[in-house]
């Protein structure tokens, strides 16, 4: 199951999705480092043909191309893969880039060196057959040998802990500050979680009148499933993945644990 508010949370986060890091350029070119590396070392010197089968609006996608790789992007979101295909125009890159659900890729069997699903995009899937599903699709466009690379937020500690806010991320610009944090509401499973993002800004409307006391706030909302390891070890090996390894965000330079496994 895919809830209908998966594509409306990304549609509507698109345009201030950069907002939530302190320098959304730093951070495209730090995780395009960061995968690159990892392709390298398991499939040698590249350039390779990379999926990014969640590509948001490009934060992944940008950096690899960024170094030299052929990079496709999907995402449920055709508003955030639009502006994908934009942020690459106007940095000189080219990313081809469209509407696509994970579990139904429009693309040919045997296509890719390497498909990534990173930012904890995965977890929006809720239930292990829909899951299942997306795997088996990322496998099937992957040529022998292909790898996977799929990242996630660190579970198996989050749901042990199940906190109930993240702390505020601030973004500092040309229009002043804009403040993101999310507050949790775990199911009673345990597992899954509804989340809500909120995001602060300067309200510059007139109405009230504009000042440093002033905020417009928006908050859009989304569930996820926390995914611990084994589960995803597990789902991966039932989608015909092999070689399947966890790296430590200290050992690979990404922000959140990466799972690699490759296609036999």
């Amino acid at each position: 199951m895919l809830t209908p508010t998966a594509r409306y949370f990304y549609d509507e986060l698109a345009a201030d999705y950069d907002l939530l890091y302190a320098d959304w350029d730093a951070s495209v070119a730090r995780q395009g480092t960061a995968l690159d590396d990892r392709l390298t070392r398991a499939l040698g010197p590249g350039p390779h043909d990379v999926l990014d089968c969640a590509c948001g609006i490009g934060t992944q996608a940008l950096g690899l191309a960024a170094r030299g790789h052929h990079v496709t992007g999907t995402d449920l979101s055709p508003v955030a893969a639009a502006r994908a295909a934009r942020e690459a125009t106007a940095r000189g890159l080219r990313i081809p880039a469209a509407a696509a659900d994970m579990r139904a890729l429009p693309l040919r069997d045997a296509t890719f060196d390497a498909v990534v699903c990173a930012d904890n995009s995965l977890p929006h899937l809720l239930t292990p057959d829909d899951v299942g599903t997306a795997l088996g699709e990322m496998r099937r466009v992957l040529r022998p040998g292909g790898l996977l690379l799929l990242t996630t937020r660190p579970y198996d500690a989050l749901r042990r802990e199940r906190p109930l806010s993240t702390p505020p991320a601030v973004r500092t610009g040309p229009d002043g500050r804009t403040i993101s944090f999310q507050l949790w509401h775990w199911h009673d499973d345990g597992e899954h979680y509804d989340l809500e993002l909120f995001q602060l800004k300067p309200d510059t409307g007139e109405d009230p009148a504009p000042g440093p006391d002033h905020w417009a706030t928006t908050v859009r909302r989304a569930t996820y499933w926390a995914l611990i390891r084994q589960q995803l070890t597990d789902l991966a090996g039932e989608a015909g993945f092999r070689s399947a390894g966890w790296h430590e965000p200290e050992d690979t330079g990404f922000f959140q644990p990466m799972l690699t496994a490759h296609r036999p």
